[in-house]
């Protein structure tokens, strides 16, 4: 059966005009083109579009433009998450009236509350609405981790669906899996077939900005019963998933310069995050998620 939300889902890039504009047509072209290239789900407004400079009136506008673009060709997961459970659940709310599918919910940042609140933040925005949620855990981002147990009682929500996992922690996305009916995404591109060979979902990537058929077919492969072909592919994509990846800055940054020498709407990158240069910043993580 295929995954609530789809198996090959795109954490799409958020096209900007030049002076750093709102690009809607060049969302629609995009979405046109990742879903036509083998995305049968797009996530917009996550860590890779960008989410924390953008307006909730940009996010709206983004998703409705987005589901003219692809129609019912494709899922429209709505990346909504903030520290404030309030903004949360209101933002919540504006994306399902704009047309979305489904919600992304991070845990919420900075704050680092303890796990009995981060449960209850997400009980809270599983209720805002009718829409399935899908539990994003990047302990690297936030500075909280959405423990295994916090997941399996998550689990029991209704709306409550899936997650995407950042967390780096194979055993505790398998120990979840074995427990429960939730619908489990890769969210690092290295994962994408390890997750998915273990009764996963499928994927949230970065990567698939730029190489959506390629990725979709390792999963192809492998549901085809080729695991060796399966192997094979992803292995071709490790040398790009390296380089959008993990090559010291955001994978906004390196998607976006890539698709831009494509000539497909990507345009500049938002302030803090710059255009992509040959030097690692100091301080920077060996390796930056989606």
């Amino acid at each position: 059966m295929t995954p609530l939300f789809g198996r090959t889902l795109c954490a799409m890039i958020t096209p900007f005009t030049r002076s750093g504009a709102l690009d809607l047509d060049g969302a629609r072209h995009l979405a046109t083109h990742l879903v036509a290239q083998g995305c049968d789900g797009l996530v917009l407004s996550g860590t890779t579009g960008e989410s924390p400079t953008t307006s909730d009136a940009e996010k709206s506008a983004l998703i409705a433009a987005v589901r003219e673009a692809v129609a019912d060709r494709a899922s429209i997961v709505a990346g909504i998450g903030t520290p404030d459970t309030r903004h949360t659940a209101d933002l919540a709310k504006e994306a399902e009236k704009a047309g979305a599918d489904g919600l992304l919910v991070v845990a919420p940042y900075y704050s680092r509350p303890p796990q009995d609140a981060i449960e209850a933040h997400f009980r809270e925005i599983a209720d805002a609405t009718e829409l399935p949620l899908m539990v994003y855990d990047i302990p690297f981002r936030t500075g909280s981790r959405i423990e295994p147990e916090t997941i399996l009682r998550l689990s029991e929500h209704p709306r409550i669906a899936a997650v995407k996992d950042c967390s780096n922690d194979f055993l505790a996305a398998q120990k979840v899996l074995s427990r429960t009916d939730l619908a489990y995404y890769a969210g690092c591109d290295e994962h994408n077939l390890a997750l998915y060979a273990v009764g996963g979902a499928g994927y949230v990537s970065t990567v698939a900005n730029v190489v959506p058929n390629h990725l979709r077919a390792v999963l192809d492969a492998f549901d085809a019963g080729d695991t060796a072909q399966a192997a094979r592919l992803q292995q071709q994509a490790t040398p790009l998933i390296e380089a959008i990846m993990a090559a010291g800055l955001p994978g906004t940054v390196t998607a976006k310069a890539l698709l831009n020498s494509l000539s497909l709407p990507a345009g500049p990158v938002r302030a803090p995050s710059g255009p992509p240069t040959t030097e690692r910043p100091r301080g920077c993580a060996p390796s930056t998620r989606t």
